[in-house]
């Protein structure tokens, strides 16, 4: 019978030639740069977001921690605990949800892919809103109709006729919300193309359409008041209506194609 050859033992933990993974540095999730350092509670969280956000909510940050989108630390007594770096990274999710209609999934997509690197082109950290006590100030979000006017470069009585046409709305102090902003700047493109404000009248009339027909499908699955059940709504509000916007669009092509 010929030698038998023994495996060397592997070297343990310390030796040279073996990674130690417990020990092995492990890549810095997004946003970096940022303490981490957690120590302000759900309530200086809402107070840094709140002026942006307001609807956000206790729920709202429970909501987004089951879905895996942010892990507050606990403390021994089973309390949650925020960073600077934590709080940018709800305020990721929170845009990319009001201003691009991003479902949950592809949020999380879009934050592992910038924890693994990738560079937020599309969205840069803002770091006024996160101070070192955890409390931001950030400006209103609401402006009268000359201040929109003159970010947007569009007239004032262009803008008013939108608004006598429930295109847009103002508030009782006549104030535009900056969230509108998007819209307005859609319709200022279709006027220049020969849209009047009665026919942007129509798509608006058709897109409130759309938001009944999803109110009544996330009305139908619950209608349970607790917070983390509205939390629940919300998110499943804002996946349906990524969903019907991708169909409108689809639907809007292939009736350019059929005109062509």
């Amino acid at each position: 019978m010929g030698p038998v050859h023994q495996r060397a033992p592997l070297a343990s933990p310390g030796e040279p030639g073996r990674i130690n993974e417990s020990t092995a540095p492990q890549a810095e999730a997004w946003p970096r740069g940022i303490s981490r350092r957690a120590s302000m509670r759900i309530s200086d969280v809402l107070a840094a977001l709140k002026a942006e956000f307001p609807a956000v909510s206790h729920s709202k940050l429970r909501f987004l921690e089951e879905q895996g989108l942010v892990e507050p630390v606990r403390t021994a007594s089973g309390y949650r605990q925020y960073s600077p770096a934590d709080i940018e990274r709800i305020r990721f999710v929170l845009v990319e949800q009001r201003d691009r209609y991003l479902p949950l999934k592809v949020i999380k997509d879009k934050l592992a892919e910038l924890d693994a690197g990738a560079a937020a082109h599309d969205q840069p950290l803002i770091p006024h809103l996160v101070t070192r006590d955890g409390v931001s100030e950030a400006s209103s979000r609401s402006m009268h109709l000359d201040a929109v006017a003159q970010r947007s470069g569009i007239s004032v009585g262009a803008l008013q006729e939108l608004v006598d046409n429930a295109v847009i709305t103002v508030d009782a102090d006549g104030r535009i919300n900056a969230w509108d902003e998007p819209v307005i700047t859609a319709c200022a493109a279709l006027q220049q193309q020969g849209l009047d404000a009665r026919q942007l009248r129509a798509i608006r009339a058709a897109a409130n359409r759309q938001i009944d027909v999803i109110d009544q499908l996330v009305r139908a699955v619950g209608r349970t008041h607790s917070p983390a059940a509205q939390a629940k709504r919300s998110s499943m509000a804002v996946d349906l209506g990524e969903m019907c916007a991708k169909a409108y669009t689809a639907m809007l092509r292939q009736g350019i194609v059929e005109l062509g």
